[in-house]
């Protein structure tokens, strides 16, 4: 056995890890470790893996002070003192999470508390931290000593590069990305989003379970490999492997009734048992074939999550308020959707957003069928919610991300504006969500005039996934542009109102036209996506109603 051998416990270990022939690893270049941990260069081979995790861990650029290897030594007996390991209480901050074995024996095991305590000890701004146990009980199997695996996940914990998130350690940080991961699934697993909202009455409370996916429930030999990629490419490696973990959930559980009654348990137990049905291999391929949105795109996301709950004061732990009692039952009152079909949009709007409670702003059976009354009690309210019922019972609406006094920039032409968290939807003959598309050339619909034709421009208006070459250059479709002082050239454009109509630009080649009566409408359908259209090509409005999000 090599010198990394003191906290393994191999009769637990997948024989193949120490198996393999002695490789050394040259390479510095970033795009040839990015491929090499992908491909698993060092994940056979237990010592040459715990040389390159020390490599790659030395290379995280640091405060200035951060405790070592020395310091470890130093305290551990004044912490620990006489008391057992196995005895010895956890901080508040790891929040009751599992501590992994990870084939670790006794005396790695006990370990992992000693570490822990220190660190909590060296570390008195983590407030919420529950990866620790399982990073560590990873790193102790390749330490030569206790020592040297405190000093390493400290050089993690006090990364100071503001590019390179690696660890939450506060409940803001974990929160916003609990509320990143539930946009992404919106975004990315909407087959699996479906199944959480049918039958969960909290989706986000499923969702802040996905750290715990992968470190505590996911098996050793998966977690490793997610690490070797994870030390090289960053955080968006764990949203990648966690969306991956639902795709093959749901894949693996569609149409078959529920193990217990929990979701949650469900998954837990899905991910516990996952090499019954994925290797770490496929896990991994299916993860990085996600066309996921870039690092910047994600960190705005993460951004305005944050921002978010610090608005509604939810900086530390406590209880979280339930997707489905946003929408209060004795509060609510729709002439256009029930309780149940409110929910179900409010399960499609970015979890930011989820957190406020509908208010009703706008509905023709009270003011009225008129435009300018529309932007009057519209105007003011970002983001918004269109319902509308056709007479012929059809239900369609659109969330719409910005606030329409944007369209006064354009003058008294037709104006474009909008962010890619725009979307359009159809909840009656039957629930369909649209993908967003982008406005591409919205000088071909410039004028008021032009609106007035009926025959739909939306052919040459409307291309599905439009980006710039770059989009590291561009903000994320998901966000506004001057929440984060961005050049407003930047923004996607969804939305156009004059005091002619209003055109909505939906998803998967679908658009929305309203007359300046709102006693009319039209969509366009584009027939090179596979889908059915909104609603009727021309339709008469029964009812129109615009809502708004209270805190």
């Amino acid at each position: 056995m090599d010198e990394y051998s003191r906290f393994v416990d191999w009769d637990k270990m997948d024989v193949t890890a120490q198996s393999q022939d002695a490789k050394e690893l040259t390479c510095t270049e970033f795009q040839e470790l990015k491929q090499l941990a992908r491909q698993g260069y060092w994940a056979k081979n237990h010592s040459l893996r715990a040389k390159v995790y020390h490599k790659l861990i030395s290379n995280i650029p640091c405060r200035t002070v951060t405790p070592d290897a020395n310091v470890y030594r130093d305290i551990v007996v004044k912490i620990v003192g006489k008391r057992s390991s196995s005895s010895l209480p956890l901080p508040e901050f790891v929040d009751n999470s599992l501590v992994p074995t990870y084939c670790l024996n006794a005396e790695g095991i006990g370990a992992v508390r000693k570490i822990i305590l220190c660190i909590a000890n060296q570390f008195p701004d983590i407030s919420f931290c529950p990866a620790l146990p399982s990073v560590i009980a990873l790193l102790l199997h390749y330490s030569k000593d206790e020592a040297e695996c405190f000093e390493q996940v400290c050089r993690i914990l006090a990364c100071n590069d503001p590019s390179k998130r690696l660890i939450d350690q506060t409940f803001l940080a974990f929160e916003s990305s609990c509320m990143t991961f539930g946009d992404l699934v919106n975004k990315y697993c909407q087959a699996a989003h479906k199944l959480m909202v049918a039958v969960s009455e909290d989706v986000l409370e499923v969702y802040s379970d996905w750290q715990r996916w992968l470190f505590g429930e996911l098996p050793m030999v998966y977690i490793a490999r997610v690490f070797d990629v994870f030390l090289v490419e960053g955080y968006k490696v764990l949203y990648r492997v966690a969306l991956a973990l639902l795709k093959f959930f749901h894949k693996v559980r569609a149409g078959q009734p529920m193990e217990s009654d929990s979701i949650q348990q469900d998954i837990r137990a899905f991910v516990r048992d996952i090499a019954k049905s994925v290797s770490p291999e496929r896990l991994l391929e299916k993860a990085f074939a996600i066309r996921l949105f870039s690092r910047k795109e994600i960190q705005l996301l993460q951004m305005a999550n944050e921002k978010a709950l610090q608005q509604k004061g939810i900086t530390v732990k406590q209880k979280r308020q339930n997707v489905h009692l946003a929408v209060h039952a004795e509060n609510f009152k729709s002439e256009i959707v029930s309780v149940k079909e409110m929910r179900d949009i409010w399960s499609w709007i970015p979890e930011r957003f989820a957190l406020c409670q509908p208010l009703l702003l706008f509905t023709t059976l009270e003011h009225g069928c008129s435009l300018s009354r529309f932007y009057s009690h519209s105007e003011g309210h970002e983001p918004t919610l269109l319902l509308i019922k056709t007479t012929a019972k059809e239900v369609c609406g659109a969330f719409l991300s910005t606030d329409w006094t944007e369209r006064r920039r354009g003058g008294n032409k037709l104006s474009f504006f909008g962010t890619g968290e725009c979307f359009v939807f159809r909840l009656q003959p039957e629930v369909e969500r649209y993908e967003w598309v982008i406005i591409k050339h919205p000088e071909l619909a410039a004028t008021g005039s032009e609106s007035e034709n009926h025959t739909s421009p939306a052919s040459s208006t409307l291309s599905s996934g439009s980006v710039p070459s770059d989009p590291s250059d561009r903000l994320s479709p998901f966000l506004s542009a001057r929440h984060f002082n961005l050049p407003s050239k930047t923004a996607s454009m969804f939305m156009a109102g004059s005091s002619e109509c209003i055109i909505i630009g939906g998803g998967d080649g679908q658009a929305l036209y309203l007359d300046a009566d709102l006693n009319h409408g039209r969509t366009s359908h584009c027939n090179t996506f596979n889908n059915q259209p909104l609603c009727s090509e021309s339709f008469q409005i029964s009812v129109l109603e615009v809502w708004g999000f209270r805190d």
